[in-house]
């Protein structure tokens, strides 16, 4: 069955539907920008990319649908986990979609995900607040 007919079929009845605010968003796995759109539907293309933060809370796992398992779904998704510093992480992320001919239109927005997760797994740090000292007389 062809994407565009799928996309026809579960456009407005999907189970991973959310609305609120006036817009439609998807809870789908693979859905990059969480948008309820041909574009980012992470369920009817051939080819998808995903990204999710990683279990133990350092690095990221890309997630790639396969071509050639369409028929296997248990089988059909190969995870990649990096653990590497920011920028060693990101470089990995284009290499891996450029590299394997993965959707062009999808580059921009992994990279995205990928650096709200990296950025999310960062320690917060607490600035301490200046305070004068006391003066003696």
């Amino acid at each position: 069955m062809s994407a565009h007919l799928q996309w026809m079929v579960i456009r407005n009845c999907s189970s991973f539907l959310v609305k609120r605010n006036h817009r439609i968003f998807s809870t789908e796995p693979n859905n990059l920008k969480a948008r309820n759109s041909f574009r980012y539907n992470g369920l009817i293309h051939k080819k998808t990319v995903g990204v999710e933060p990683a279990a133990d809370g350092k690095g990221v796992i890309v997630v790639l649908k396969k071509r050639a398992g369409q028929r296997k779904p248990a089988t059909s998704y190969e995870k990649i986990t990096i653990n590497k510093n920011s920028r060693s992480t990101l470089s990995s992320v284009r290499h891996i979609i450029r590299k394997n001919n993965y959707r062009k239109d999808l580059r921009m927005a992994a990279l995205r995900r990928a650096s709200a997760i990296l950025k999310s797994q960062k320690p917060v740090v607490v600035k301490k607040k200046r305070t004068r000292a006391a003066k003696t007389a």
